[in-house]
């Protein structure tokens, strides 16, 4: 599995992680530390996570980590998801969604232009 992290939009706001295959513990520390590095950078950011080619979470590990989120969702405008609708409720858990103050939108692997139009508006 990779997860890959990219930098777009106008002024570099919209950070896009790329799921592939089984998330590891691992490859999520190493996306949040490259997230806290353009935040810190940028400011304030939106987020796009694409999870196209998602195949669920390792098993094991500790995945009750929110340092990320204490730290930094104060910087995050919106949270954007784009994937497989069977993903839905389980990403939305995951991404602990109750406790931001943030937007978070989940969007059809068809609809990928409307996520990022949501992003931006």
């Amino acid at each position: 599995s990779r997860m890959t992290v990219t930098v777009s939009g106008a002024d570099g706001e919209i950070i896009e992680f790329v799921v592939t295959g089984r998330l590891t513990e691992e490859e999520l520390a190493s996306a949040q530390q490259a997230a806290a590095d353009v935040i810190r950078e940028r400011g304030r950011v939106r987020i796009l996570v694409n999870t196209e080619g998602f195949d669920g979470w390792q098993q094991g590990g500790s995945w009750d980590d929110f340092s990320f989120q204490e730290q930094f969702d104060r910087y995050i405008e919106k949270m954007a998801f784009i994937g497989d609708r069977k993903w839905e409720d389980m990403v939305r858990l995951f991404s602990n969604e109750a406790f931001r103050a943030f937007p978070i939108e989940y969007f059809d692997s068809a609809d990928a232009e409307q996520a990022r139009a949501w992003l931006s508006s």
